[in-house]
């Protein structure tokens, strides 16, 4: 497949970009020459699904030359984040969108083993081996809507090596019989590596700066942030929004004057066959249990649900800031956040996240997996389109 010239969707999509940029401020906008770098790269991603120079070199008819393209990405003065936001913005003003329910989740991609350029690479714990890899790991915050759901930020996640070398050397001590009061004391916080709960925080606030038109009515996350301090934060971003997380089985609550866990709880105090609506009308037989507990981790009183599906044995068990909500609606709306794990799967296979970040330094991972949200808007829906009436793309 070769072109020497692009798509009238894919000219209009930077056109109506440029003008959502100076919406967000007349000063944003993007040069005669950057608005064709960008429809030129736009084409190749479209027919060759990854952001490689060569390929859009070899396929381009030699409109850019491969040197060129590379220069454009790293020096051109593009504001990479605005034009995120830009595009955001184009696809909630054509579907009409001023509400939804943002998720916000982290997830890890395993790259070589020695990676020396390519950013915030390091060991990450494997879940599912039990050892550990080199890899990248990316905290994204996705909006879920009525009518379309789309990622709206991400962050790399880096560890503080500061901190890694002193746990390994924790970890040592504490093998070989050392006193806590013996051992150094954990060191301060580094704000050049901020944790991932901290991440989340920057991409919320982030959201609600580029879009206050949005009526967020609920933050849904897993058990990583389902701690107070997360908790008090993101309710303070917006306003006392209701937050849904997770709690460990063992964590500990207070009943009637009498602290338990939830687990021993909930075996007092069973919940109750339902049939629980999800996304698309669909129902499902869950077993609910809930009730309004004192969280002793958070230092106040939570509603707390217990979920689990048909054919499920042990409960996963809810926490809501907002008390004021039903069981039922608390379950329904968590069950929209598996949905950014639909997405993570996309992302790594087809979208990006796994031809996208490893181009070289911060500004190659990130710059790359920028223009490929960007490009996933409007795209996307064409490609699928062309693949579903097995149609090629420059034949239209």
């Amino acid at each position: 497949m070769i072109f020497n010239s692009t798509l009238p969707f894919i000219s209009e999509f930077v056109e109506n970009l440029n003008q959502s940029m100076k919406e967000i401020n007349p000063k944003y906008k993007l040069s005669k020459s950057q608005c064709i770098w960008l429809n030129f790269c736009l084409m190749g991603i479209l027919l060759s699904n990854q952001i490689c120079w060569t390929r859009f070199e070899q396929i381009g008819l030699g409109g850019y030359k491969l040197s060129a393209l590379s220069w454009m990405f790293r020096h051109s003065k593009i504001l990479w984040p605005i034009l995120l936001h830009a595009s955001i913005t184009l696809v909630l003003k054509r579907y009409g969108i001023n509400t939804g329910e943002l998720v916000g989740d982290d997830s890890d991609r395993q790259r070589a083993k020695i990676t020396k350029r390519i950013f915030a690479a390091y060991k990450v714990f494997d879940k599912k081996t039990g050892g550990y890899f080199n890899g990248q790991t990316i905290v994204l915050l996705y909006l879920v809507t009525a009518k379309v759901s789309l990622p709206v930020g991400f962050r790399f996640y880096q560890p503080d090596p500061v901190v890694v070398e002193w746990k390994k050397y924790d970890d040592k001590q504490k093998k070989q019989g050392i006193k806590k009061s013996e051992r150094p004391s954990k060191p301060e916080a580094n704000p050049a590596y901020p944790n991932k709960l901290g991440l989340m925080i920057e991409l919320l606030q982030e959201f609600k700066f580029y879009h206050p038109q949005i009526l967020v009515k609920a933050i849904l996350a897993d058990a990583l942030y389902g701690n107070i301090v997360f908790m008090k934060q993101a309710t303070k971003v917006f306003n006392n929004v209701q937050i849904i997380s997770q709690l460990s089985k063992v964590q500990k609550v207070l009943f009637r004057n009498r602290e338990m866990s939830l687990v021993e709880y909930f075996t007092r105090y069973p919940g109750i066959e339902i049939r629980l609506p999800i996304r698309g009308g669909k129902e499902v037989m869950a077993t609910l249990g809930s009730a309004r507990l004192w969280v002793k981790a958070h230092g106040q009183k939570r509603f707390v649900v217990a979920l689990k599906y048909e054919g499920e044995k042990d409960y996963r068990y809810l926490v809501a800031s907002d008390m004021s909500w039903r069981a039922v609606d608390i379950a329904t709306a968590y069950t929209l956040r598996w949905l950014v794990e639909v997405f993570f799967e996309d992302w790594k296979l087809y979208e990006g996240w796994g031809q996208f970040a490893p181009q070289f330094d911060e500004e190659g991972s990130s710059y790359g997996l920028t223009r490929g949200l960007v490009q996933s808007r409007e795209i996307k829906k064409k490609t699928w389109y062309y693949k579903e009436n097995n149609t090629n793309p420059m034949n239209l």
